[in-house]
This record gives structure tokens, C-alpha cells and sequence, in this order.
């Protein structure tokens, strides 16, 4: 693990000096992980949602967007794809949407758990850490849980009436109860600054996360903040290559608004620390309409078609897609 001051961290989000940082990233990424790159399958299995988060499509007073949820035979189908690609992993998410009871969910879980042998992610939002607990007993194995921000002050702003201290105690708690966790920022929400991405490298470190997602803010025409600024690509860069120096066995992915900006980006991300991939497989009819961002499931693909392009963009940067369930090293 490399050790970092907080002087140095600054210089490196300033672009002081981006090749040595990217090499630095890579050769921990390959120290750790080799030339593999783990593959999930992301189902979207709802865009409802009862926040109202400013920055994100998915807000409950959105009126725009086509509102759909899967039923749970939709859903089983889409991992059985997931299974049927030797794929290692699939990702459950959904917007807040309590349609979806314990109960529901659970049974849902226990049926995975019982065809399929692959790792189940949840990324569901604010639930009861009881309702988390319970998943956890039906088959879970990981949660996605993001802060968006280390600022108190941006995330009341941004994530209104939400609060921060609720979001870390979450957090801790599906630690506790055995999950692999993990959360992460957007890079160039309005308001940030190069000292609020160095904040964020620290804060996200120190809670010792088994996986990290950093991508840069896209504006959605369909929000509050529909006409500011698209976050910075090399930003964004520089952050998961911090990322991975201080938190080795960390999963860090390249994620999907790299690709809806520039395809090219993740790929060069893959070069710069990040070890995972997160194809999202949720059928074709729904798909357009998981938009958290413009850009973001654009394709028409089937399943299979889109895993094997996220292989393909793992091969033509000279890695490996692998099938692994691809637990987080953190803890080895």
C-alpha cells in the first residue's frame, strides 16, 4: 500500500504529474489483481424512486421519464443470462422504491442463491438495516451504497432532505452485518473544487470500503441541474488512480459515465488502476429508461451482445475479462 500526505494527494488532483500517477495505479491494479478485470452484470429492475436527489433522472418529481418495474419472473430471466455468459456476479438496483417489500426481495434473493452459483449485489438505497439484515440471511453478499460527496454542506444541498450522518451509519452497519460495501463520489457536482476531491480520496479511504465508484457528473435535462457543467474525464482519472494506490484491494470499476462521455476513457481507465467492468443487462424495452444521466444505456443489445462488448473493450486494452465472482482482496 502506498502512503500518500495530503500535500502530495493535492498535487496529483491538480495534474502535476499524471504519467507517474497512472503507471504508479497500474502496477498496484496488476500487483493485486494480474491482468484480470472482473465483469457484473447490472439488472435495473426499477426506476421508480422516492428521493429526490437534484442531480439524478431518477428523482421522484421527474414527470418526464417512462416509469417501469420488473416483475420477478423479468428479473429471474435477466439473471439466468447472466448466468448463461459465465458471468460471476450480477447487481440488483433499483431507484428507492418500497413497492418492492422485504419479503418480496427476499424470495427473490433465495431463488438466485438456490439456481445460480453467483454473487448477488444489492444497490436498492436507504432500506432498514433490518430489511439489509434479512437479505443478507436470503443469499447478499455485497451492497452498493454511495455518498456522491464527503461535503456535508454539498450533500444536504444536492441529496435534499437527505442526511449525511444517516447515510455513514448505513454504511457501518452493512459492514457489520458482513456485507462487502461499497459507495463513492461524483467528480465535478457544482460546487466542487480540486480541495473537495481531495477530501473525498481521504474520506472514502478511511472508511475502508470494499469497493470504490468515482465517475464525473453529467447533467440531465430532465433536473434541477440540467444546464451546468459535465464533470471532468481526467479528474475523474486522477481520483481512481489515488484510489487504488490507498486502497490496494479495493474493486475499483470504470464506470458507465466514462462510457457515456467517451468510450475511450474507460478503456484508459482500465489503465489506470480501475479492475472492474459493469455491463447492465436489464431487458431492452426498459433499458433507455434506467437514465440517471443522458448517455447511460443507449444500446439496443441483448444481454449476451453487451456482455461480450464489455469483454471485447476488456481484450483491445490487452486485459482479461474474467469470470470470477471477484471478491474484494481488501480483507486477504
Amino acid at each position: 500500500m502506498h502512503t500518500l500526505n495530503r500535500k502530495e494527494i493535492a498535487a496529483y488532483i491538480a495534474g502535476k504529474n499524471d504519467q507517474e500517477l497512472f503507471a504508479l495505479a497500474a502496477d498496484e491494479k496488476e500487483r493485486i489483481f494480474g491482468k484480470e478485470i472482473y465483469l457484473r452484470a447490472v439488472v435495473e429492475f426499477s426506476n421508480h424512486c422516492n428521493k429526490r436527489c437534484r442531480y439524478c433522472g431518477l428523482r421522484s418529481a421527474n414527470s418526464e421519464i417512462s416509469r417501469y418495474r420488473l416483475s420477478r419472473e423479468t428479473i429471474l430471466d435477466a439473471v439466468q443470462a447472466v448466468e448463461e455468459n459465465n458471468i460471476g456476479t450480477v447487481v440488483l438496483q433499483s431507484g428507492d422504491d418500497f413497492w418492492y417489500t422485504t419479503e418480496y426481495l427476499g424470495e427473490l434473493i433465495k431463488e438466485i442463491r438456490s439456481r445460480y452459483d453467483i454473487a448477488i449485489t444489492l444497490s436498492v438505497g436507504d432500506r432498514g438495516i433490518d430489511e439489509y439484515a434479512f437479505w443478507r440471511k436470503c443469499g447478499a453478499d455485497r451492497c452498493l451504497l454511495k455518498i456522491e460527496t464527503s461535503s456535508q454542506e454539498l450533500y444536504s444541498q444536492y441529496r435534499t432532505p437527505e442526511v449525511f450522518s444517516d447515510r455513514l451509519r448505513r454504511i457501518e452497519a452493512l459492514k457489520a452485518l458482513g456485507y462487502e460495501v461499497g459507495s463513492g463520489t461524483i467528480i465535478g457536482l457544482p460546487g466542487m473544487d480540486l480541495e473537495t476531491s481531495v477530501n473525498d480520496v481521504l474520506f472514502l479511504t478511511e472508511l475502508e470500503l470494499d469497493m470504490i465508484a468515482v465517475g464525473p457528473f453529467i447533467p440531465n435535462p430532465q433536473t434541477p441541474l440540467a444546464n451546468e457543467a459535465v464533470g471532468s474525464i481526467e479528474l475523474s482519472h486522477r481520483v481512481t488512480a489515488l484510489l487504488r494506490l490507498l486502497n490496494p484491494g479495493a474493486n475499483i470499476p470504470a464506470t458507465s459515465a466514462l462510457s457515456a462521455l467517451d468510450p475511450e476513457s474507460q478503456q484508459q481507465a482500465l489503465l489506470r488502476g480501475c479492475n472492474v467492468l459493469m455491463p447492465s443487462i436489464t431487458p431492452q424495452e426498459h433499458r433507455s429508461n434506467y437514465k440517471i444521466y443522458p448517455g447511460k444505456n443507449s444500446t439496443l443489445a441483448t444481454a449476451a451482445e453487451l456482455i461480450e462488448a464489455a469483454r471485447n473493450t476488456v481484450r483491445s486494452v490487452g486485459l482479461i475479462p474474467s469470470s470470477s465472482k471477484g471478491f474484494s482482496k481488501r480483507r486477504k
